[in-house]
Protein backbone atom coordinates (compact mmCIF):
# COMPACT_ATOMS: atom_id res chain seq x y z
CA UNK A 1 0.00 0.00 0.00
CA UNK A 2 1.55 3.22 -0.89
CA UNK A 3 1.46 6.24 1.40
CA UNK A 4 -0.77 8.36 -0.76
CA UNK A 5 -3.71 5.43 -0.08
CA UNK A 6 -3.03 5.16 3.66
CA UNK A 7 -3.57 9.07 3.51
CA UNK A 8 -7.66 8.43 3.05
CA UNK A 9 -7.85 5.72 5.40
CA UNK A 10 -9.71 6.12 8.63
CA UNK A 11 -7.50 6.23 11.68
CA UNK A 12 -8.48 4.78 14.99
CA UNK A 13 -9.63 7.76 16.87
CA UNK A 14 -12.07 8.66 13.63
CA UNK A 15 -13.07 5.50 13.50
CA UNK A 16 -14.40 5.35 16.83
CA UNK A 17 -15.73 8.95 16.50
CA UNK A 18 -17.37 8.32 13.32
CA UNK A 19 -19.50 4.77 15.21
CA UNK A 20 -20.14 6.77 18.27
CA UNK A 21 -21.18 9.48 16.93
CA UNK A 22 -23.38 7.63 14.07
CA UNK A 23 -24.87 5.79 16.62
CA UNK A 24 -25.84 8.54 18.39
CA UNK A 25 -27.56 10.04 15.40
CA UNK A 26 -28.82 7.01 14.18
CA UNK A 27 -30.75 5.92 17.86
CA UNK A 28 -32.21 9.33 17.78
CA UNK A 29 -33.69 9.35 14.33
CA UNK A 30 -34.98 5.61 15.46
CA UNK A 31 -36.78 7.43 18.90
CA UNK A 32 -38.38 9.95 16.44
CA UNK A 33 -39.14 7.06 13.17
CA UNK A 34 -40.39 4.92 15.62
CA UNK A 35 -43.78 6.42 16.02
CA UNK A 36 -44.67 7.46 12.29
CA UNK A 37 -46.25 4.21 11.69
CA UNK A 38 -48.68 4.06 14.61
CA UNK A 39 -48.93 7.60 15.81
CA UNK A 40 -52.06 8.69 13.60
CA UNK A 41 -53.94 5.38 14.82
CA UNK A 42 -52.93 4.95 18.29
CA UNK A 43 -53.70 8.99 19.42
CA UNK A 44 -57.50 8.07 18.86
CA UNK A 45 -57.37 6.56 22.67
CA UNK A 46 -56.48 10.04 23.77
CA UNK A 47 -58.79 13.10 24.69
CA UNK A 48 -58.71 15.15 21.44
CA UNK A 49 -57.04 12.18 19.24
CA UNK A 50 -59.61 12.19 16.74
CA UNK A 51 -58.78 15.77 15.29
CA UNK A 52 -56.94 15.28 12.25
CA UNK A 53 -55.67 18.79 12.60
CA UNK A 54 -54.06 17.80 15.95
CA UNK A 55 -53.02 14.69 15.10
CA UNK A 56 -51.20 16.06 12.10
CA UNK A 57 -49.36 18.96 14.78
CA UNK A 58 -48.12 15.87 17.03
CA UNK A 59 -46.67 14.40 13.73
CA UNK A 60 -44.94 17.58 12.85
CA UNK A 61 -44.68 19.87 15.67
CA UNK A 62 -41.08 18.06 16.18
CA UNK A 63 -39.30 19.81 12.95
CA UNK A 64 -40.75 22.98 13.62
CA UNK A 65 -38.94 23.01 16.98
CA UNK A 66 -35.43 21.67 15.47
CA UNK A 67 -35.82 24.00 12.50
CA UNK A 68 -36.35 26.51 15.52
CA UNK A 69 -33.44 25.57 17.98
CA UNK A 70 -30.84 24.15 15.12
CA UNK A 71 -28.90 27.44 14.60
CA UNK A 72 -28.62 28.45 18.58
CA UNK A 73 -27.37 24.89 18.88
CA UNK A 74 -25.08 25.31 16.91
CA UNK A 75 -23.61 28.58 17.61
CA UNK A 76 -23.85 27.12 21.24
CA UNK A 77 -21.47 24.46 20.49
CA UNK A 78 -18.88 26.82 18.97
CA UNK A 79 -18.84 28.62 22.02
CA UNK A 80 -19.45 25.88 24.94
CA UNK A 81 -18.14 22.85 23.19
CA UNK A 82 -19.85 20.34 20.91
CA UNK A 83 -20.20 17.73 24.09
CA UNK A 84 -21.99 19.87 26.41
CA UNK A 85 -24.77 20.87 24.40
CA UNK A 86 -25.25 17.40 22.56
CA UNK A 87 -25.74 16.26 26.15
CA UNK A 88 -27.94 19.03 26.83
CA UNK A 89 -29.88 18.13 24.07
CA UNK A 90 -30.25 14.70 24.46
CA UNK A 91 -31.48 15.39 27.87
CA UNK A 92 -34.11 17.41 26.79
CA UNK A 93 -35.71 14.86 24.26
CA UNK A 94 -35.16 12.00 26.68
CA UNK A 95 -37.66 14.68 28.74
CA UNK A 96 -40.12 15.28 25.94
CA UNK A 97 -40.44 11.39 25.40
CA UNK A 98 -40.93 10.93 29.01
CA UNK A 99 -43.96 13.31 29.04
CA UNK A 100 -45.03 12.03 25.59
CA UNK A 101 -45.67 8.45 27.01
CA UNK A 102 -47.73 9.76 30.30
CA UNK A 103 -49.86 11.73 27.97
CA UNK A 104 -53.43 11.67 28.47
CA UNK A 105 -54.25 14.18 25.59
CA UNK A 106 -53.18 14.88 22.20
CA UNK A 107 -52.25 18.14 23.30
CA UNK A 108 -50.09 16.95 25.83
CA UNK A 109 -48.19 14.26 23.23
CA UNK A 110 -47.83 17.39 21.22
CA UNK A 111 -45.75 19.10 23.79
CA UNK A 112 -44.12 15.90 24.39
CA UNK A 113 -43.39 15.57 20.39
CA UNK A 114 -42.02 19.36 20.78
CA UNK A 115 -39.49 18.73 23.34
CA UNK A 116 -38.16 15.99 21.30
CA UNK A 117 -37.73 18.48 18.73
CA UNK A 118 -36.05 20.75 21.12
CA UNK A 119 -33.24 18.45 21.41
CA UNK A 120 -31.45 19.93 18.28
CA UNK A 121 -28.25 18.59 18.27
CA UNK A 122 -27.87 17.67 14.60
CA UNK A 123 -25.78 20.48 14.07
CA UNK A 124 -23.88 19.97 16.93
CA UNK A 125 -23.08 16.27 16.32
CA UNK A 126 -22.49 17.07 12.40
CA UNK A 127 -19.71 19.80 13.83
CA UNK A 128 -18.10 17.31 16.60
CA UNK A 129 -17.35 14.76 13.27
CA UNK A 130 -16.29 16.84 10.98
CA UNK A 131 -13.89 18.40 14.09
CA UNK A 132 -12.76 14.91 15.04
CA UNK A 133 -12.29 14.14 10.96
CA UNK A 134 -9.25 15.12 8.41
CA UNK A 135 -10.90 16.68 5.05
CA UNK A 136 -10.10 13.67 2.73
CA UNK A 137 -12.39 10.76 4.73
CA UNK A 138 -15.00 13.27 5.45
CA UNK A 139 -17.63 12.69 3.40
CA UNK A 140 -17.28 8.46 4.12
CA UNK A 141 -17.54 10.16 7.36
CA UNK A 142 -20.78 11.90 6.85
CA UNK A 143 -22.44 9.18 4.68
CA UNK A 144 -21.98 6.53 8.05
CA UNK A 145 -24.46 9.62 9.68
CA UNK A 146 -26.51 9.59 6.70
CA UNK A 147 -26.30 5.30 6.43
CA UNK A 148 -27.46 5.03 10.22
CA UNK A 149 -30.70 7.93 9.49
CA UNK A 150 -31.52 5.76 6.68
CA UNK A 151 -31.29 2.32 8.51
CA UNK A 152 -33.01 3.93 11.42
CA UNK A 153 -36.10 4.48 9.09
CA UNK A 154 -36.05 1.13 7.69
CA UNK A 155 -36.27 -0.53 11.44
CA UNK A 156 -38.48 1.57 12.39
CA UNK A 157 -40.85 0.63 9.32
CA UNK A 158 -40.20 -2.83 10.80
CA UNK A 159 -40.30 -3.05 14.23
CA UNK A 160 -42.73 -0.07 15.23
CA UNK A 161 -46.28 -2.38 14.55
CA UNK A 162 -44.94 -4.89 16.18
CA UNK A 163 -43.51 -2.87 19.52
CA UNK A 164 -46.68 -0.76 19.38
CA UNK A 165 -48.60 -4.24 19.73
CA UNK A 166 -46.82 -5.14 22.83
CA UNK A 167 -46.12 -2.03 24.30
CA UNK A 168 -48.41 0.58 23.18
CA UNK A 169 -47.35 4.07 21.91
CA UNK A 170 -46.89 5.04 25.47
CA UNK A 171 -44.28 2.47 25.56
CA UNK A 172 -42.46 2.85 22.42
CA UNK A 173 -42.03 6.56 23.65
CA UNK A 174 -40.58 5.31 27.14
CA UNK A 175 -38.54 2.95 25.81
CA UNK A 176 -36.98 5.83 23.33
CA UNK A 177 -36.45 7.94 26.53
CA UNK A 178 -34.29 5.40 28.31
CA UNK A 179 -32.05 4.75 25.21
CA UNK A 180 -31.42 8.01 25.08
CA UNK A 181 -30.41 8.18 28.43
CA UNK A 182 -28.22 5.32 27.94
CA UNK A 183 -26.74 7.20 24.98
CA UNK A 184 -25.57 9.74 27.11
CA UNK A 185 -22.39 7.49 28.72
CA UNK A 186 -20.32 7.24 25.52
CA UNK A 187 -20.58 11.07 24.87
CA UNK A 188 -19.37 11.65 28.61
CA UNK A 189 -16.54 9.59 27.63
CA UNK A 190 -15.70 10.87 24.40
CA UNK A 191 -12.75 13.54 24.48
CA UNK A 192 -13.55 16.49 22.50
CA UNK A 193 -10.95 17.56 19.72
CA UNK A 194 -9.09 20.74 19.54
CA UNK A 195 -10.64 23.91 17.82
CA UNK A 196 -10.15 27.33 16.77
CA UNK A 197 -11.77 29.32 19.45
CA UNK A 198 -14.11 32.88 18.96
CA UNK A 199 -15.51 35.20 20.88
CA UNK A 200 -17.32 37.12 18.37
CA UNK A 201 -20.96 35.71 17.92
CA UNK A 202 -22.19 38.95 17.17
CA UNK A 203 -24.63 38.72 14.02
CA UNK A 204 -22.88 41.28 11.38
CA UNK A 205 -19.64 38.12 11.93
CA UNK A 206 -22.54 35.58 11.27
CA UNK A 207 -23.70 37.42 8.15
CA UNK A 208 -20.49 37.84 7.00
CA UNK A 209 -19.01 34.86 7.30
CA UNK A 210 -22.03 32.13 7.15
CA UNK A 211 -25.26 33.62 6.41
CA UNK A 212 -23.82 36.02 3.08
CA UNK A 213 -21.77 32.93 1.48
CA UNK A 214 -23.72 32.06 -2.03
CA UNK A 215 -21.80 28.86 -1.56
CA UNK A 216 -23.15 27.65 1.82
CA UNK A 217 -26.49 29.08 0.30
CA UNK A 218 -26.36 26.84 -2.57
CA UNK A 219 -26.30 24.17 -0.54
CA UNK A 220 -28.11 24.52 2.47
CA UNK A 221 -30.51 24.68 -0.90
CA UNK A 222 -29.85 21.57 -1.72
CA UNK A 223 -30.38 19.87 1.83
CA UNK A 224 -34.19 21.73 1.68
CA UNK A 225 -34.63 20.62 -1.79
CA UNK A 226 -33.74 16.42 -1.15
CA UNK A 227 -35.69 16.67 2.35
CA UNK A 228 -38.83 18.46 0.50
CA UNK A 229 -38.86 16.43 -1.82
CA UNK A 230 -38.74 13.17 -0.26
CA UNK A 231 -41.31 14.15 2.31
CA UNK A 232 -43.65 14.54 -0.26
CA UNK A 233 -42.81 11.62 -2.55
CA UNK A 234 -43.76 9.28 0.48
CA UNK A 235 -47.28 11.46 0.88
CA UNK A 236 -48.01 9.58 -2.21
CA UNK A 237 -46.08 6.58 -2.77
CA UNK A 238 -47.37 4.16 -0.06
CA UNK A 239 -50.91 4.60 -1.47
CA UNK A 240 -49.51 3.65 -4.52
CA UNK A 241 -48.07 0.53 -3.24
CA UNK A 242 -51.28 -0.22 -1.69
CA UNK A 243 -53.08 0.00 -5.48
CA UNK A 244 -50.51 -2.49 -6.62
CA UNK A 245 -51.83 -5.11 -4.19
CA UNK A 246 -49.40 -4.39 -1.66
CA UNK A 247 -51.20 -4.07 1.88
CA UNK A 248 -49.26 -1.54 4.12
CA UNK A 249 -48.02 -4.19 6.90
CA UNK A 250 -45.81 -5.63 4.07
CA UNK A 251 -44.57 -1.91 2.69
CA UNK A 252 -41.22 -3.11 4.53
CA UNK A 253 -41.01 -5.90 2.08
CA UNK A 254 -39.94 -3.46 -0.36
CA UNK A 255 -38.36 -0.46 1.61
CA UNK A 256 -35.87 -2.59 3.42
CA UNK A 257 -34.15 -4.21 0.54
CA UNK A 258 -33.78 -0.95 -1.49
CA UNK A 259 -32.67 1.20 1.43
CA UNK A 260 -30.02 -2.08 2.05
CA UNK A 261 -29.10 -2.00 -1.79
CA UNK A 262 -28.67 1.72 -2.06
CA UNK A 263 -25.88 1.82 0.42
CA UNK A 264 -24.20 -0.58 -1.11
CA UNK A 265 -24.39 1.48 -4.96
CA UNK A 266 -23.72 5.08 -3.08
CA UNK A 267 -19.99 3.77 -1.88
CA UNK A 268 -18.60 3.81 -5.18
CA UNK A 269 -19.50 7.79 -6.39
CA UNK A 270 -18.08 9.09 -3.09
CA UNK A 271 -14.96 6.96 -2.70
CA UNK A 272 -14.50 8.09 -6.94
CA UNK A 273 -14.87 11.57 -5.50
CA UNK A 274 -12.75 11.58 -2.57
CA UNK A 275 -9.79 10.00 -4.68
CA UNK A 276 -10.19 12.14 -7.46
CA UNK A 277 -11.35 15.20 -5.56
CA UNK A 278 -14.06 16.09 -8.54
CA UNK A 279 -17.24 16.49 -5.81
CA UNK A 280 -18.99 18.80 -8.00
CA UNK A 281 -19.66 16.14 -11.42
CA UNK A 282 -20.32 13.59 -8.39
CA UNK A 283 -22.85 16.16 -6.76
CA UNK A 284 -24.34 16.87 -10.08
CA UNK A 285 -24.99 13.32 -11.51
CA UNK A 286 -26.47 12.34 -8.25
CA UNK A 287 -28.74 15.39 -9.05
CA UNK A 288 -29.84 14.24 -12.23
CA UNK A 289 -30.66 10.87 -10.83
CA UNK A 290 -32.81 11.79 -8.16
CA UNK A 291 -35.18 14.15 -11.04
CA UNK A 292 -34.77 11.14 -13.25
CA UNK A 293 -35.95 8.58 -10.34
CA UNK A 294 -38.92 11.22 -9.83
CA UNK A 295 -39.74 11.66 -13.58
CA UNK A 296 -39.79 7.40 -13.51
CA UNK A 297 -42.30 7.08 -10.75
CA UNK A 298 -44.45 9.88 -13.05
CA UNK A 299 -44.18 7.89 -16.39
CA UNK A 300 -43.30 4.38 -15.79
CA UNK A 301 -46.28 2.17 -15.20
CA UNK A 302 -47.41 0.82 -11.71
CA UNK A 303 -45.83 -2.71 -11.27
CA UNK A 304 -44.44 -3.57 -7.90
CA UNK A 305 -40.88 -4.55 -9.78
CA UNK A 306 -40.55 -1.23 -11.41
CA UNK A 307 -41.43 1.01 -8.36
CA UNK A 308 -38.47 -0.93 -6.72
CA UNK A 309 -36.40 0.08 -9.53
CA UNK A 310 -36.95 3.50 -9.12
CA UNK A 311 -37.19 3.56 -5.43
CA UNK A 312 -33.37 1.96 -5.38
CA UNK A 313 -32.30 4.80 -7.73
CA UNK A 314 -33.77 7.18 -5.69
CA UNK A 315 -32.26 6.35 -2.40
CA UNK A 316 -29.13 6.23 -3.78
CA UNK A 317 -29.21 8.83 -5.05
CA UNK A 318 -30.83 10.57 -2.00
CA UNK A 319 -27.78 8.60 0.27
CA UNK A 320 -24.86 10.26 -1.83
CA UNK A 321 -26.49 13.74 -1.64
CA UNK A 322 -27.11 13.09 2.18
CA UNK A 323 -23.27 12.33 2.01
CA UNK A 324 -21.73 15.17 0.07
CA UNK A 325 -23.78 18.18 1.36
CA UNK A 326 -23.01 18.06 4.93
CA UNK A 327 -19.04 17.33 4.39
CA UNK A 328 -19.00 20.43 1.38
CA UNK A 329 -20.76 22.61 4.37
CA UNK A 330 -18.12 21.61 6.68
CA UNK A 331 -15.48 22.11 4.51
CA UNK A 332 -16.22 25.78 3.53
CA UNK A 333 -17.02 26.75 6.30
CA UNK A 334 -15.18 28.95 9.26
CA UNK A 335 -13.85 26.76 11.71
CA UNK A 336 -15.24 29.09 14.21
CA UNK A 337 -18.24 29.06 12.82
CA UNK A 338 -18.83 25.95 12.04
CA UNK A 339 -21.24 24.59 14.29
CA UNK A 340 -23.47 28.21 13.13
CA UNK A 341 -23.30 26.94 9.11
CA UNK A 342 -24.34 24.04 10.38
CA UNK A 343 -26.66 25.01 12.50
CA UNK A 344 -28.40 26.81 9.27
CA UNK A 345 -28.13 23.63 7.07
CA UNK A 346 -30.12 21.60 9.68
CA UNK A 347 -32.44 23.99 9.82
CA UNK A 348 -33.47 24.46 6.27
CA UNK A 349 -33.13 20.40 6.65
CA UNK A 350 -36.02 20.35 8.76
CA UNK A 351 -38.18 23.69 7.40
CA UNK A 352 -37.73 21.50 4.11
CA UNK A 353 -39.59 18.06 5.89
CA UNK A 354 -42.26 20.28 7.10
CA UNK A 355 -42.85 22.08 3.28
CA UNK A 356 -42.00 18.72 1.65
CA UNK A 357 -45.66 17.68 3.42
CA UNK A 358 -47.58 20.69 3.08
CA UNK A 359 -46.52 20.44 -0.68
CA UNK A 360 -47.49 16.50 -1.13
CA UNK A 361 -50.86 16.84 0.97
CA UNK A 362 -51.96 20.16 -1.04
CA UNK A 363 -51.16 19.10 -4.05
CA UNK A 364 -52.71 15.45 -4.16
CA UNK A 365 -55.63 17.01 -2.95
CA UNK A 366 -56.01 19.35 -5.91
CA UNK A 367 -54.14 17.94 -8.93
CA UNK A 368 -53.87 13.83 -7.62
CA UNK A 369 -50.22 12.10 -6.85
CA UNK A 370 -48.78 11.90 -10.82
CA UNK A 371 -48.73 16.15 -10.07
CA UNK A 372 -46.47 15.53 -7.05
CA UNK A 373 -44.32 13.34 -9.37
CA UNK A 374 -44.00 16.22 -11.92
CA UNK A 375 -43.95 19.04 -9.54
CA UNK A 376 -40.90 17.34 -7.28
CA UNK A 377 -39.05 16.93 -10.76
CA UNK A 378 -39.40 20.26 -11.80
CA UNK A 379 -37.98 21.37 -8.72
CA UNK A 380 -35.03 19.48 -8.75
CA UNK A 381 -34.35 20.36 -12.26
CA UNK A 382 -34.33 24.41 -10.16
CA UNK A 383 -31.95 22.69 -8.02
CA UNK A 384 -29.47 21.21 -10.25
CA UNK A 385 -28.96 24.77 -12.35
CA UNK A 386 -28.62 26.68 -9.00
CA UNK A 387 -25.99 23.95 -8.14
CA UNK A 388 -24.22 24.60 -11.38
CA UNK A 389 -22.83 27.88 -9.30
CA UNK A 390 -20.95 25.52 -6.59
CA UNK A 391 -17.21 25.77 -6.72
CA UNK A 392 -15.25 22.78 -6.62
CA UNK A 393 -13.26 21.81 -3.54
CA UNK A 394 -10.34 19.95 -5.69
CA UNK A 395 -8.52 17.41 -4.71
CA UNK A 396 -7.97 17.32 -0.65
CA UNK A 397 -4.36 17.65 0.69
CA UNK A 398 -4.12 14.65 3.20
CA UNK A 399 -2.71 16.63 6.31
CA UNK A 400 -1.22 13.83 9.47
CA UNK A 401 -3.47 12.25 11.44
Amino acid sequence: MTKASSKIRFTSQEWRACLALSMLYGLRMLGLFLVFPVLAAESRGLAGGTDPVWVGIAVGVYGLTQAMLQIPFGMASDRYGRRRVILVGLGVFALGSFVAAVASSIAWLSVGRALQGAGAISAAVTAFLADSTRDEVRTRAMAMIGGTIGLAFALSLIVAPALSAVMGMSGLFWMTGLLVLMAMIPVVRMAEPPRRKTTDYSMAQARKTVLTNGQLMRLNFGIFMIHMTQTAIFVVVPLALIQMGLALPEHWQVYLPVVLLSFGLMIAPIFWAERTGKNKPAFLAAIALMGASILGFAVLPQMLWVWMAVLLLFFTSFNVLEAFLPSWVSRIAPPEHRGLALGVYNTTQSLGLFSGGLLGGAMTKAFGPAAVYWACAATILVWGMISFGLKELGPRTPRPA
